[in-house]
């Protein structure tokens, strides 16, 4: 894998991106045992936090080995978006994934995000495929609308996105 950040996953709670870090290293463990056993190289998939409790230490290193999957605040990545050298980490992202989604919509932090969301699409090469996480998402339109940005509407005016809704289980 390339030097650059491909995946940015984005948590409204800073204690939850810490927990999400931990939760996904696990998997990409097994990833690594399972490419080992296949005979494929390790290819040493990196994911790291970055909040405001980032020391300036770790982000600089950030910047110069920057890992495949970031897990970040709103507030952090817009941070990100206005330096040189974060604009250069993220400039090969191609999948953002909002947890939470719900708990943005209609507040200050999310019009923040929406702004942040379009300067990362308009960094990035081809389609950010954009990802919203939530169980309590109501109604799942607007939610929806937020998440795919102005102007990306279909034929019949509807967000050109594919919602998958799982229901209430």
């Amino acid at each position: 894998l390339r030097d650059k950040t491909q995946i940015v996953y984005v948590s409204p709670l800073k204690a939850l991106s810490n927990d999400i870090e931990k939760n996904l290293q696990r998997p990409l463990r097994g990833i690594e045992e399972e490419l080992a056993k296949a005979g494929f190289p390790e290819i040493g998939i990196r994911a790291q936090v970055r909040t405001g409790d980032t020391p300036a230490s770790a982000r600089t290193r950030m910047t110069k080995t920057p890992p495949h999957i970031l897990i970040t605040t709103p507030e952090s990545l817009y941070l990100i978006l206005t330096s040189k050298n974060g604009r250069e980490m993220l400039s090969e992202v191609h999948t953002l994934i909002v947890d939470e989604v719900h708990a943005l919509v209609g507040s200050k932090r999310g019009s923040h995000l929406a702004l942040s969301m379009e300067r990362l699409a308009a960094l990035t090469p081809g389609d950010l495929v954009r990802i919203g996480l939530s169980a309590t998402q109501k109604p799942i339109e607007t939610v929806t609308r937020f998440l795919v940005g102005h102007g990306r509407d279909d034929e019949t005016g509807a967000p050109d996105c594919t919602i998958i809704n799982t229901g209430h289980r």
